[in-house]
């Protein structure tokens, strides 16, 4: 089977993962700032911190934003549960707004319509590693005297006329799931200027522990005091993981590559063909292509999806409307609220990509497509 996305993992990751093990920090150590340190190069040297998961790196960002019930959070439906899970979780109503046909990202009209007095973030997705209209959703953002969050879980080294995704929002959040451009095998982080939203992250990721003895509120009982101000969790990365992100962050310019070789490839092989629509990228943006989504037409994606399993091809689906989940719909949400969001679902097929995918495993992947398609 050649799955949709996997892992690059070379000697050299192993080799620093293994001299973690063989050292006196296996977590809260060295490694961490590193990974964290060469992480802010991406982002243009918005500082980072680097927690368990891309979906904690989103429960993190809604705490230091202060997203709490009787707030509302605007974002898109397509995207996977997490971006809007996460803000639930701390007690707010997520609103979801329609896309944009050709990128599937939030659409900043769509946006505009939907934010209140009550919003209090406004949450891009940059689908697929093509980052949103960030200019156009900042706009609707501070109109509604909201924080714009970015959910870059796929786009780490996409850039946004000339910026770097990390440096657009007041919030940015990232995965290093395996299939991701950089893997921690587990992992995220966020990216956020120093200040109090900083401070309030990195003290939400680590149990809300206060240590400092300036900003505790009974110091002086000896080195061993800490307090909790406002409750946290365990959302801290470990050593072992931060050296094998830190080790695949030195190969990230490479990756990139790789995928936007693949993507030229796909363009120019399946270029024309009828009943299939290719991924659109808008000019003023270098995507990280995370995923390669293709638009069945004629009712036809689960046809080819079947075939294409069956005959070894990994295709995946991303995503079923977040709002589709029982989950939002015990809550009252209900299906055709953002119809071009259930339109693009309704047709798009991601197709293998990946750094390792070689060109002959790519041809693969076209001729049994274009076999299906007929």
């Amino acid at each position: 089977m050649i799955p949709y996305g996997r892992q690059s993992i070379t000697e050299d990751d192993v080799r620093a993962v293994a001299e973690v093990l063989r050292g006196d920090w296996l977590t809260t150590g060295p490694a961490v700032t590193a990974f964290e340190a060469g992480l802010a190069r991406w982002t243009g040297g918005v500082p980072c911190l680097a927690v368990t998961s891309g979906t904690a790196a989103l429960h993190v960002a809604y705490a230091a934003a202060g997203v709490g019930p009787g707030d509302e959070v605007v974002t898109s439906p397509l995207t996977f549960v997490a971006t809007a899970a996460t803000a639930a979780l701390r007690g707010a109503r997520v609103v979801f707004a329609d896309v944009r046909d050709d990128t599937g990202n939030l659409d900043p009209d769509a946006a505009g319509a939907a934010v209140t007095g009550r919003t209090r973030a406004v949450t891009a997705v940059d689908y697929a590693g093509h980052p949103a209209d960030y200019d156009e959703l900042r706009a609707v953002a501070d109109r509604a005297g909201a924080l714009l969050v970015g959910d870059a879980a796929h786009s780490l080294g996409a850039s946004y006329k000339g910026r770097p995704v990390g440096s657009l929002a007041d919030v940015t959040t990232f995965s290093f799931f395996p299939t991701k451009t950089v893997t921690t095998a587990e992992g995220g982080a966020l990216a956020l200027p120093h200040g109090e939203r900083f401070t309030r992250a990195a003290r939400f990721r680590n149990h809300g522990l206060v240590r400092d003895p300036a900003e505790q509120r009974d110091p002086g009982h000896g080195g061993w005091h800490q307090e909790v101000h406002d409750f946290g969790l365990n959302y801290r990365l470990p050593d072992v993981l931060c050296a094998l992100g830190l080790s695949q962050l030195g190969r990230l310019p490479a990756f990139l590559a790789r995928r936007a070789e693949l993507v030229a490839r796909y363009d120019a092989l399946l270029a024309g063909v009828a009943g299939l629509r290719l991924p659109e990228r808008l000019p003023y943006v270098e995507p990280a292509w995370h995923l390669y989504p293709v638009r069945i037409g004629g009712g036809r994606r689960r046809e080819v999806y079947d075939r294409m399993r069956a005959a070894g091809i990994g295709a995946q689906v991303n995503y079923i409307p977040a709002y589709w989940h029982p989950v939002f719909e015990d809550l009252g949400y209900r299906r055709g609220m953002c119809p071009r969001a259930e339109a693009y679902y309704a047709e798009e097929l991601s197709l293998p990509l990946f750094p390792g995918l070689t060109d002959a495993q790519q041809d693969r992947v076209v001729e049994c497509l274009l076999a299906v398609l007929g």
